[in-house]
């Protein structure tokens, strides 16, 4: 009878060791599903895809291009920095190489800023580098102000302007500027070509 026991008590152990480590594995697939679960909520709730008046997304009244969700922190980052003092400009307006120069440059427009660095400085540049465009021609200046932005002249086909093109003036065509939407005219450019 010693000899049963021992067998059946061995046996016992097996099952036991083996219902164990089926309880493991799904204690640990519950907690990966939940950590996994629980990231994509606090992803969706750092960059909500609410719906404005116009119908389009968030990121995708952000700019003249819609934004993948890769640069949305560099967006996000952009416009905390910028914002700040003026309203955001897109990226579109000036080519990639007038956006190094400004994010890199302390002295901008006349103020002294804090430099950017680290995470921040390349989480923004990846944003602007993505969403602006490079200067093809070698011997073409790099714009450091509107008037003189060939991209900033294209997206502004036939618009003869009644003054001088400052950062301050673009809501009065752009109601929506100040929110970084461009989209948004005033009525009088509503249907304009």
């Amino acid at each position: 009878m010693g000899f049963l026991s021992q067998k059946q008590n061995q046996q016992q152990r097996r099952q036991t060791g083996w219902f164990s480590s089926w309880v493991s594995v799904l204690i640990v697939g519950i907690w990966c599903i939940s950590i996994a679960l629980g990231m994509v909520q606090s992803l969706n709730a750092a960059s909500p895809s609410q719906r404005n008046d116009t119908g389009l997304t968030v990121g995708q009244i952000a700019s003249v291009d819609s934004i993948e969700p890769e640069y949305q922190l560099g967006l996000e980052l952009y416009l905390n920095t910028c914002s700040t003092c003026h309203i955001p400009i897109p990226p579109q307006v000036f080519p990639t190489q007038t956006w190094q120069q400004i994010i890199q440059d302390e002295q901008h427009y006349g103020a002294t800023l804090q430099p950017l660095d680290g995470p921040s400085l390349l989480l923004m540049w990846k944003y602007l580098q993505t969403y602006s465009r490079s200067i093809p021609l070698k011997e073409e200046a790099i714009p450091y102000r509107f008037n003189r932005s060939r991209y900033f002249k294209a997206l502004h086909p036939r618009v003869e302007f009644s003054q001088p093109v400052t950062v301050n003036n673009c809501t009065s065509c752009h109601p929506g500027a100040s929110e970084f939407n461009y989209r948004n005219l005033t009525p009088e450019w509503q249907n304009s070509p």
